[in-house]
């Protein structure tokens, strides 16, 4: 049996990028969430899936090697939900 993946993404913002993407849906006439589906589809069409470039972009988002740090702390001191609780 195949499995089934949502094709549902919540994202979220800052306030920075979040304004612009308002601004832009404004003056376009267009939803704010229709822009940004838009936009991330964009952008993934355009990335380069080769694992140096990855990890390239990954080292450029503030706090993500940090954050994937105390999430590795938190499940070795058992500070997560398991998914099957969820």
């Amino acid at each position: 049996m195949s499995e089934q993946r949502s094709n549902r993404f919540n994202v979220l913002l800052d306030y920075e990028h979040a304004a612009k993407l308002h601004r832009l849906a404004d003056r376009t006439y267009v939803n704010a969430g229709t822009l940004a589906r838009s936009l991330l589809s964009t952008a993934l069409d355009q990335a380069d899936p080769d694992p140096e470039n990855v990890t390239a972009l990954l080292d450029a988002i503030p706090g993500a090697y940090e954050s994937a740090v105390e999430g590795r702390r938190a499940v070795q001191a058992g500070r997560v939900v398991r998914l099957e609780d969820l």
